[in-house]
């Protein structure tokens, strides 16, 4: 728990202070309402929980709309307590396993320290009996297998497992009503959509699908491989221009407005460039990757995303990231976003599936 808050800590301290410089423009009320489209956007169309009922006394198999699997055995919830539970219990459920799910749910695949992953299934179970949140046996072992395999040609092999959180404690310190300093902590959303940070255990992938433990309910796990790419690394840059929104990365409490996301061709890996760009001259609007985290010669797919002037944005551009012009530790991308309606856009969400 200790390590936990540590790592929770210094991650925000690490957003605070992005947040400080990302603050390049001064919001206009217009871009406020955007803002608000998008949130409507994401609120509508993200992945939704399933809901089950089980015996808890004999467990079972629940299986999910996309085909997963959830392997309950005998006896393996309990209390917050510790007490054994029986009888009947409500199971939600929720999957996250192909890359337009990634972005709709806003959960892509990069670890905490930015590193790209290779994601074979990411899902948040819970259980609850009487509205008390239930609890796993940590003696008996419940398992997840998720419709995503190595393809027909590839052995069997294990992958890593992660855990990940959409929020991280923020400490802010102020004086109150008698001048006394006073420090107040709460949780913001995570820009980067999702905070993963590696756990023991692996899942087991084969030709078409991967088994992997379920250790916790309530929180999200991933069972994910490393994109390990041995080739040089450059910084990339999105400009988006006059479609860029100045409410990005101003907020923790809603989506951002403007959004950069990066598919590599034929892998289930989806990047998100959350940073925006601090003090960009005119027409350099955008956002940036982490700093030397893209392979040169990868290829891959981008999905620009904006709301502004209370419209819809979009462009989906193919490319394969070059090496840096002489001189440059860097790449940039120049993205003309064209209006969108809601349908269009998410059609373009699911091209990214096949890219």
């Amino acid at each position: 728990m200790k390590k936990t808050f540590l790592l929770i800590a210094l991650a925000a301290a690490i957003v605070s202070s992005c947040k400080k410089e990302s603050q390049t423009t001064m919001p206009s009320s217009a871009d406020k309402v955007s803002t608000e489209l998008m949130d409507q956007f994401f609120a509508k169309h993200s992945p939704k929980d399933e809901k089950f009922t089980l015996d808890a006394s004999t467990g079972g198999t629940l299986e999910m709309r996309s085909g997963t699997k959830i392997f309950f055995p005998p006896n393996v919830f309990q209390t917050q307590n510790g007490d054994p539970v029986s009888g009947t219990i409500s199971v939600i459920a929720r999957d996250i396993l192909k890359p337009s799910s990634m972005i709709l749910a806003d959960k892509p695949t990069l670890t905490s320290s930015g590193e790209m992953l290779e994601s074979f299934g990411e899902i948040i179970v819970s259980a609850q009996q009487n509205k008390e949140e239930l609890v796993l046996n940590k003696d008996r072992t419940a398992s997840v297998e998720v419709p995503i395999g190595l393809g027909p040609k590839a052995q069997r092999r294990e992958i890593p497992m992660w855990e990940g959180d959409t929020v991280i404690s923020v400490t802010q310190d102020g004086y109150n009503h008698e001048n006394v300093l006073t420090t107040v902590s709460y949780l913001v959303g995570v820009r980067k959509g999702m905070v993963w940070d590696q756990i023991p255990g692996f899942g087991v992938a084969s030709t078409n699908t991967t088994v992997f433990p379920l250790d916790a309910l309530g929180a999200w796990r991933n069972c994910d491989a490393l994109y390990n790419d041995p080739r040089p690394k450059t910084t990339v840059l999105g400009y988006f221009g006059d479609k860029f929104n100045s409410e990005t990365g101003n907020s923790y409490s809603s989506s951002d407005p403007s959004l950069l996301f990066f598919k590599t061709k034929g892998t289930n890996t989806l990047v998100k460039l959350y940073n925006t760009i601090f003090q960009p001259a005119p027409g350099k609007e955008g956002l940036l990757s982490y700093q030397d985290m893209m392979p040169i010669g990868q290829e891959g797919t981008f999905l620009a995303i904006s709301a502004k002037n209370s419209k819809l944005y979009a462009e989906i551009k193919d490319v394969s990231i070059p090496a840096p012009d002489a001189g440059k530790n860097y790449v940039g991308f120049n993205f003309e976003l064209q209006e969108v309606s809601e349908t269009q856009l998410l059609n373009m969400i699911d091209q990214m599936n096949t890219k």
